[in-house]
């Protein structure tokens, strides 16, 4: 099976990360697209995640549950963090052996994809499928297998998601999917002190 890993914190995930993930489906013939909540990027510091890794597994399973092609694994929460990449794709690789194996991502990380863990290693394991939302071209690396898709820009921010969740302003429709958006506000109401805003 041509499987793609999907890698993200997804805090929380959003329209823009499906639209990737539909892009990447069709136009490169991967059977499988496999989110990968991280349980902290090793990018970003501890305790700056909206949401708990809990609650962002919750919202993904509910984003993509009507997707017969999309699949939610919850492999990084078991692994002590930060999360790396290649530790993810040589697990699924040891449990799934005979899958063709894709990595899903966008144009900003394959710029800065020397900066991973182990990224010759983790190239591999896997064929890179590239987002480009066009601008200026995407370079490739020598010896590394990337499929490079362009797609229109996608107007949606994480940042300024979790700016209106948390100031309980409205949200440009259609950033989040409809569960998504009634599980967020749920979490933060009950919630008064969110992971990693605490007072």
């Amino acid at each position: 099976m041509k499987c793609c890993l999907f890698g993200g914190s997804f805090d929380p995930v959003h329209a823009g990360h499906l639209a990737i993930a539909e892009t990447a489906l069709k136009t490169v013939g991967v059977q499988r697209i496999v989110f990968l909540p991280a349980a902290r990027s090793p990018f970003k510091a501890e305790g700056s995640s909206l949401f708990t890794p809990a609650q962002r597994l919750v919202m993904l399973r509910a984003a993509v549950e009507h997707l017969p092609w999309a699949e939610v694994s919850e492999m990084d929460l078991h692994f002590p963090p930060p999360s790396v990449s290649w530790r993810l794709a040589e697990e699924w690789r040891r449990v799934h052996p005979d899958d063709e194996l894709f990595w899903l991502m966008g144009g900003d990380a394959w710029r800065e994809l020397h900066l991973w863990a182990r990224p010759d290693y983790l190239a591999q394991m896997v064929t890179f499928i590239v987002y480009h939302r066009g601008g200026a071209s995407l370079l490739p690396r020598p010896g590394v297998r990337a499929v490079f898709v362009e797609g229109p820009d996608l107007p949606v921010s994480s940042t300024r998601i979790r700016q209106c969740l948390l100031e309980h302003t409205a949200l440009q429709e259609g950033w989040l999917p409809c569960p998504v958006q009634s599980l967020a506000v749920r979490i933060l109401a009950e919630s008064p002190t969110p992971a990693g805003h605490q007072s």
